[in-house]
């Protein structure tokens, strides 16, 4: 069992940056490939960004085109997402996830995850 806690969400203007960390408890975090998903309003969840479990396979959601970047530092079993240049737009709950399975690669549908955190709230707004 993984355990997932986000942090580093908040209410910022057009053009600021956040980064969001999660944190998951347990040794087998290294071996988990991982996302971040978001959910906006009204809308359906979807894929912000992925990577492997060795972190040196990332992938992004179209929309961020290169305002965002995935990292990990299995060491402190976290997972971040630095998001740079915020829209409106990006406002959402935000989700890490864990696939859950062994050294598997990471995803884009969230069907494929098998544990997630409680999420974050982006808000951005002038």
């Amino acid at each position: 069992q993984v355990q997932l806690v986000e942090s580093g969400g908040g209410s910022v203007q057009p053009g600021d940056s956040l980064k969001l960390s999660c944190t998951a408890s347990g040794r087998a975090f290294s071996t988990y490939a991982m996302g971040w998903f978001r959910q906006p309003p009204g809308k359906k969840r979807e894929f912000v960004a992925g990577i492997s479990w060795s972190g040196g396979i990332t992938n992004y959601g179209d929309f961020v085109k290169g305002r965002f970047t995935i990292s990990r530092d299995n060491d402190k079993n976290t997972v971040y997402l630095q998001m740079n240049d915020l829209k409106s737009e990006d406002t959402a709950v935000y989700y890490c996830a864990a696939r859950g399975t062994l050294f598997d690669s990471y995803s884009t549908q969230a069907a494929d995850y098998a544990y997630w955190g409680q999420g974050t709230q982006v808000t951005v707004s002038s």
